[in-house]
Parts: structure tokens; C-alpha cells; sequence
């Protein structure tokens, strides 16, 4: 089985990033192939180009798109790992799933709408935020985030969602012990996947 770990935060050693390596470690050790694609790290470029959208004159990904693209062939579970910001993703996750994820790609013109061009692959998410997680339900953005991230994303591209696991009330120095029960459940949501 093949995982691509998406990352959405900046910092090297922030809780995000170690739930995505804790998710890498336990995939790789039940013998799965990963790709991590760390996008602050990649300095990928969240801007939709006009080119980009369908219907434009002159219409094709740009090279980075299609490189993008190329990495993820054959890839059967698609995980995001990040924090939620102002209750939303990163400004970077969004522009990557709609440059990465866009028509050609993810879905294609269908008969009477989009058809999904993923449909069998898995998807799962995994979030963080400062705020307790449920103040953030309470707040109306874990709906809206589920709604547009997990359920209308998936749906799109024809994604199994495999679940969205969100650890809330975050503290920039959580005790050594707390950050490792987490990331233990992490591990196990992963050999589960």
C-alpha cells in the first residue's frame, strides 16, 4: 500500500509534524511505501494560475502541477495533516488540493457534472488546534471544515474518507507524556488504515 502524507505547517518540530511522522513511522513499519509532500518545506506556491482553471484559454496544469501530479500516481491513501488557523485549514493546503487536485486529475467532465477520476483511494485527515475541540464544534468550524474537507473533497475526487482525527486545546509545551499517548493513537489509526 502506498500513503502520501500531506503536511500543512511550517514549523519542523511543531505538533503537526510529528503526528505526520508518527503516521509515516507505523505505516512504514507494516511495510507500506510513504511519500511525505511538506508543503512549507517545498515552498509550493498556493496560487492558482488563470491557465489552470478549466474553460481558460490555454488551459494546462503548470509544470510544478503536473511534476505534483506525476509523485502521486498510484498512491492509495491520501492523508492531510494540519492545523486548524482562524477555525481553517492553511492558506497553502487549500491551493495545493485546488492546484494538485484540480480538473484532469481528481475529476473530469461527467455526464451531468464532475465524475471523480480517485474513486477507491482513501482519504484521512488529521488536525490540530489551540483551541479545545469543543469550543471548535460549539463554533460551527468543525462542521464547516468537515463539510468542505472531508465530505465535499472526497466526494469530488471519489475518496473512502477513513476518518479525520482532530486533537484540540493544543499548548505550544504539552508535557512529554501527553504528546506521546497522542501519537500512539496516531500509530494506531495508521497500521489501521
Amino acid at each position: 500500500m502506498r500513503h502520501v502524507l500531506i503536511v500543512a505547517h511550517p514549523g519542523k518540530d511543531s505538533l503537526t509534524a510529528a503526528i505526520a511522522t508518527a503516521y509515516r513511522s507505523a505505516a512504514e513499519a507494516r511495510g507500506d511505501a510513504v511519500l511525505v509532500r511538506d508543503l512549507y518545506a517545498m515552498g509550493f506556491d498556493p496560487c492558482l494560475k488563470l491557465t489552470e482553471i478549466p474553460g481558460t484559454p490555454g488551459f494546462v496544469p503548470s509544470p510544478d502541477v503536473a511534476e505534483e501530479r506525476k509523485r502521486l500516481v498510484g498512491t492509495d491513501v491520501f492523508a492531510l495533516f494540519y492545523p486548524l488557523w482562524l477555525n481553517a485549514p492553511p492558506a497553502i493546503l487549500k491551493g495545493y488540493l485546488e492546484r494538485v487536485f484540480g480538473f484532469g486529475f481528481a475529476y473530469d467532465r461527467g455526464v451531468g457534472g464532475n465524475e471523480p477520476l480517485l474513486t477507491g483511494k482513501k482519504f484521512v485527515s488529521f488536525t490540530t488546534s489551540g483551541a479545545p475541540t469543543e469550543w471548535v464544534k460549539k463554533s460551527g468550524a468543525w462542521d464547516a471544515v468537515r463539510t468542505l474537507f472531508d465530505e465535499h473533497f472526497a466526494a469530488m475526487c471519489g475518496f473512502t474518507i477513513a476518518g479525520h482525527h482532530h486533537l484540540g486545546g493544543v499548548v505550544p509545551r504539552m508535557r512529554a507524556d501527553v504528546v506521546e499517548r497522542h501519537l500512539a493513537a496516531v500509530r494506531t489509526v495508521a497500521a489501521e488504515i
